[in-house]
């Protein structure tokens, strides 16, 4: 099944699922980001078909958010490490885990729990504003045009509701 790019939409979450929103594409970025590096480590602990994870795996590098790195010369082998692309990917991760704690996780509890290397407390992962601290709500943060915004697919509606936008593309 031939999937539809999103690279050219005039949205940052667009473009932003046209990397990483590919089914089991954030697991492999977590995987990757809790120390299992190698393909077959990867492959194991998810379950996931080589062909898939060779296809996102190649994606991943591709898009900057993995690089390869060598651990072995014969026979050749590579690893994979999160770039400066994909450990800004880790707070998204994260986001997705404390909404997953709150409406998936079941009487059992959250499956696995982060504590904040720098104070040591555990913690539940909460966005916030970087001027003031408050905690990001769907309430606190209405929308408006920003420097790249234009009317397109996946915004045509948002940009009239927003009352503006352009039709050309960002320069």
């Amino acid at each position: 099944m031939q999937r539809t790019s999103l690279a050219e939409f005039s949205c940052s979450i667009a473009r932003t699922l046209d990397v990483f929103g590919e089914w089991w594409t954030p697991l492999i970025v977590r995987d990757v980001h809790l120390g299992l590096r190698r393909f077959e480590q990867i492959q194991s602990n998810l379950g996931i078909s080589r062909k898939v994870l060779t296809q996102r795996l190649e994606r991943l590098v591709e898009e900057d958010v993995l690089a390869r790195r060598p651990y072995s010369e014969r026979p050749p082998r590579d690893e994979y490490v999160l770039t400066e692309r994909g450990r800004e990917l880790v707070p998204i991760l994260l986001a997705l885990m404390a909404w997953g704690d709150r409406w998936t996780a079941g009487e059992d509890g959250p499956p696995m729990i982060v504590r904040h290397e720098t104070c040591g407390q555990v913690i539940t992962p909460v966005v916030g504003c970087p001027a003031c601290g408050e905690a990001l709500t769907a309430d606190a943060v209405p929308a408006e045009p920003g420097p790249g915004a234009r009317i397109g697919p996946g915004t045509r509606e948002i940009a009239r509701m927003l009352g503006r936008g352009s039709t050309s593309p960002p320069a």
